[in-house]
């Protein structure tokens, strides 16, 4: 996978979202990380239209789905007030679902690539390597 400079690549699970930006030319990655963002996940609606049962069965992964909902309405706001122009979304497979559904079609263009993988508690160098063997 090609990733331009100053493609925003987040980084993100249930729980946390880690945003960079990359700064290194083809074919080198340099990837920076921008300061943390506030996710509020209250109240957001997604995963609580389901029911906790065998299928869905505890309270925590409702929790997950409204974080991963929220991410993916915090890059919906960023490629619509035109922060981003290229968008390579890493995150654990329930997660990168979850968050896919609630991409705005612009949002959708502009991702360049998609790794499932659970990265965000690994250091800059893996999330790189990772870019790198995505290729």
């Amino acid at each position: 996978m090609i990733i331009p400079i100053d493609t925003l690549v987040a980084v993100a699970d249930g729980t946390k979202c880690r945003l960079f930006r990359n700064r290194g030319a083809e074919p080198h990655v340099v990837l920076h990380e921008l300061p943390d963002v506030d996710i509020d996940s209250h109240n957001v609606g997604s995963g609580m239209r389901h029911r906790s049962a065998s299928a869905n069965p505890d309270r925590s992964r409702l929790e997950e789905d409204d974080y991963a909902s929220s991410a993916a309405a915090l890059l919906n706001r960023m490629v619509l007030e035109g922060q981003v122009e290229n968008l390579v979304l890493i995150a654990d497979p329930r997660t990168l679902g979850e968050m896919r559904k609630h991409f705005h079609a612009a949002t959708s263009e502009m991702l360049i690539g998609e790794i499932a993988k659970d990265l965000t508690g690994h250091a800059v160098d893996a999330i790189t390597d990772a870019l790198g063997k995505a290729r």
